[in-house]
């Protein structure tokens, strides 16, 4: 290469200078394709087109507009089927663990991997945090306590490198499953958390299946909330806690509780139930979806699971009284009802394997301009006197 063609290019360094973004960043977009990368003869380091860097700076220009669409590599939902990176999620839930799938959407990569860490002394400051919650907290506050204090705890939270990140995201999983009230258990992430939900014999396979099917769902609320805290470059505990608190929404996360509460009811009398629920003139919790038109396919997979008992009998009648379609809400509730798990259980379970996903959209929002999000406010208040 020679000096006039050099001309035309810039180093790393000058490159994530004028981004504004860091080196690190500037490699994510190499992977993504948004940039690509040449070697100099003779010169240690990558050296960058300064046409396509200006091409992408473009992209970074601030405006008071919103941000319609957002770019992903993670999550496809399409003709009723839902696949992370290019793969069906129904194969993933029965074929891999969830630290694998973990992996998969953090990096792309789908390989073996260690169980979540959770250092001793990090389990007991979140076991300390938690005892300081009501009797009344469910499981979902006591996480939201949780990440709360351990990222205070966490000098180095403010790094945003990728591996900086996904060490958080393992060891956060962990300790928050090790520390919620209840025996700590050794194995799969869901033979970790059956003794927090139940007393019945362990069927830790139907709990790790829902965690990957849970994992992530595309840009739902909670996870827009996620990146658009991450879009400010708040750290990992931040962007996780902002993902809580927009599941905490009795339209969001609570679904799955509607749902175990209308099945508690339909398990002695199913038309009986479904009669009530409709008289109400309230929503049948646990049907329809907003994206899928005939089935949820996390639905099916949870179903496929669930042994023959009254309460599967129980769902399969309102079923067939019912013209629309069981979704995930109604699946969880009925693995509750089956297992005997604890009547929060449906939204602990979202929570934590919502980590998962918000972690990968926090890795993808770290790559993009910061502080894109800003919607354009339509001033509606009296005239200016």
């Amino acid at each position: 290469m020679n000096q006039q063609s050099d001309d035309n290019y810039l180093t790393t360094a000058e490159v994530a200078r004028r981004l504004n973004v860091q080196p690190a960043t500037i490699y994510a977009y190499v992977s993504r394709g948004q940039l690509t990368s040449v070697r100099a003869r003779g010169k240690r380091g990558s050296l960058f087109a300064k046409e396509e860097v200006e091409r992408l700076a473009g992209r970074k220009v601030e405006h008071p507009g919103v941000v319609e669409r957002i770019e992903t590599e993670l999550t496809l939902l399409q003709n009723d089927e839902l696949y992370y990176r290019g793969r069906p999620v129904r194969e993933l839930a029965t074929t891999s663990t969830v630290e694998q799938v973990a992996h998969l959407l953090w990096t792309g990569e789908l390989a073996k991997q260690e169980p979540f860490p959770a250092p001793a002394d990090q389990v007991e400051l979140a076991r300390s945090a938690i005892q300081v919650a009501p009797p009344t907290a469910r499981m979902t506050d006591q996480l939201r306590i949780a990440v709360a204090v351990l990222g205070a705890g966490d000098a180095l939270r403010f790094s945003l490198a990728p591996e900086s990140v996904i060490s958080a995201a393992r060891r956060l999983i962990g300790v928050l499953v090790d520390s919620l009230p209840g025996e700590t258990a050794q194995g799969s992430l869901g033979t970790r958390l059956w003794p927090k939900l139940s007393n019945e014999p362990p069927q830790p396979a139907v709990l790790d299946a829902a965690l990957i099917l849970l994992a992530d769902h595309g840009l739902a609320v909670s996870t827009l909330a996620a990146r658009v805290a991450a879009s400010a470059r708040s750290n990992l505990y931040s962007v996780v806690s902002a993902g809580l608190g927009a599941l905490d929404g009795h339209y969001h996360g609570a679904a799955t509780t509607l749902a175990y509460k209308f099945l508690d009811r339909a398990l002695h009398d199913p038309v009986g139930a479904l009669s009530d629920q409709l008289r109400s003139g309230e929503p049948l919790p646990g049907f329809g979806h907003r994206i899928y038109q005939q089935r949820d396919p996390r639905a099916e997979v949870l179903f496929e699971l669930l042994p023959d008992s009254p309460v599967l009998q129980s769902v399969q009648a309102i079923v067939k009284e019912v013209p629309g379609f069981p979704n995930s809400d109604l699946a969880l509730a009925a693995m509750m009802h089956a297992y005997g798990l604890r009547p929060d259980t449906g939204e602990a379970l979202f929570a934590i394997a919502r980590i998962i996903g918000w972690t990968a959209h926090a890795l993808e929002e770290y790559a993009e301009p910061g502080l894109r999000f800003r919607a354009a406010g339509i001033y509606t208040g009296p005239p200016i006197t």
